[in-house]
């Protein structure tokens, strides 16, 4: 699901390891350890350095993570850790407590871990020196690999995609470090927050409102995110975090903010908004009738010079219709030049492709038996690619006009 907006962030040259499903952390790193060890060829003595996307900190952050690899060498520590200078006795924060600093270095032996304490707990853990745990680790390659064997766990990337549904749901930290025997921890001391919850993300936003919506003058504390084109309006609150996606809405007191997590964790709906390599993607409507055929409406956007790939499906057929811009459709083995206000049938097993000339939008509709995102044969992506694959079957495959088509 966030394939694309990664790669529209970064771009397409970063190579991304992607889960088959999700099944917490431990399984994730066993899998990327498994590309670097078998399809990368990475030496085991390379340092890997795992953390999170969701910090907000200085760049001399990143400086300090350079660091952890020399701290490896030096200490032949199994995994070495950032440990963030506390600023208050947060409660929301797991937290590392040193025994001893290592003489005349800048790091810590690690004693033990404590996980989210109470206020007065914390108080006491800063007293005993104890850092804030930014769930950023390092390793040498090999511990993973001798770790992955004596667990058997498959070593190879491909083996082990295809077992990654048998591998237990368990975070790295309940698996790994709480299990290791030596684990020594660099102090960071500069600004650092997870804006991991609603709550820490509102602390470091520039306005109160994103989006459509009134906050009354009577609102204290309150945050509106709103995605949806309809307005939004909050009045009389205090402490609240209210967002509105496609998605679904949130109305929560901020400290209870983070509970969400638990009480959608067991559920599964298809996202409603996606960012994709070649624009977005919105459903409308979806409907299944009483014979099991089912109805989905999009509403889809390609950027200027951007493209679908060229692909079919199986169940489904598919109607289009350009509301807006130009673009180029490549259909089984013919181009023509389509605008607003055209419609295309896309039978299921179609070969079908769209390059945006200006950027270009459509409304699909989507009706079959058993429609899913599964439902998806790739051809090509690159634009090129699909030229020269209809020039084989035919020369000349541009139409003078939509009837051909």
């Amino acid at each position: 699901m966030q394939r694309d907006m990664i790669y529209r962030q970064l771009g397409t040259g970063v190579p991304l390891i992607i889960e088959p499903e999700r099944r917490d952390t431990f399984p994730a790193i066993s899998l990327a350890a498994s590309y670097l060890y078998s399809f990368k060829n990475v030496s085991e003595e390379e340092t890997v350095v795992v953390f999170p996307v969701d910090p907000y900190v200085e760049d001399s952050f990143f400086q300090r993570v350079k660091e952890l690899e020399p701290v490896l060498e030096h200490s032949n520590a199994e995994l070495a850790l950032i440990g963030v200078k506390p600023t208050y006795p947060s409660s929301k924060y797991g937290y590392i407590v040193p025994k001893e600093k290592v003489d005349g270095t800048e790091y810590f032996i690690v004693h033990h871990f404590t996980e989210k304490p109470s206020e007065e707990k914390a108080e006491a853990l800063i007293a005993m020196n104890a850092f804030w745990n930014c769930g950023v680790f390092a390793f040498k390659l090999k511990y993973m690999v001798h770790l992955l064997e004596k667990k058997g766990i498959p070593l190879y990337f491909n083996e082990l995609s295809n077992q990654y549904h048998t591998l237990p749901k368990i975070s790295f930290d309940y698996e790994v470090v709480e299990k290791a025997n030596h684990i020594v921890v660099l102090p960071y001391d500069g600004y650092w927050k997870d804006l991991g919850t609603w709550n820490t993300l509102t602390e470091e936003m520039a306005t109160k409102q994103i989006g459509k919506g009134v906050l009354a003058d009577d609102t204290i504390n309150t945050h509106l995110v709103n995605e949806l084109d309809i307005p939004v309006t909050v009045i009389g609150t205090k402490d609240l975090v209210v967002a509105a996606s496609p998605d679904g809405i949130l109305v929560a007191d901020k400290a209870s903010s983070p509970k969400i997590k638990d009480l959608i964790n067991g559920f599964n709906q298809t996202p409603m908004y996606e960012e994709r390599i070649w624009g977005w993607s919105r459903v409308l409507d979806y409907a299944k009738y009483e014979n099991g055929q089912e109805m989905v409406t999009k509403r889809i956007c390609i950027h200027q010079g951007k493209n679908s790939s060229y692909h079919y499906h199986h169940l489904r057929d598919e109607v289009w219709t350009i509301v807006r811009g130009e673009g180029e459709l490549a259909l089984d083995e013919s181009i023509a030049h389509v605008k607003a206000g055209d419609i295309i049938h896309l039978p299921a097993g179609r070969k079908h492709g769209i390059r945006a000339i200006t950027e270009l939008e459509f409304i699909e509709v989507q009706t079959g038996s058993g429609i899913s995102d599964e439902d998806f044969e790739r051809l090509y992506f690159d634009w090129d690619d699909v030229i020269r694959h209809i020039q084989k079957s035919n020369p000349n495959p541009y139409c003078k006009n939509k009837r051909e088509v």
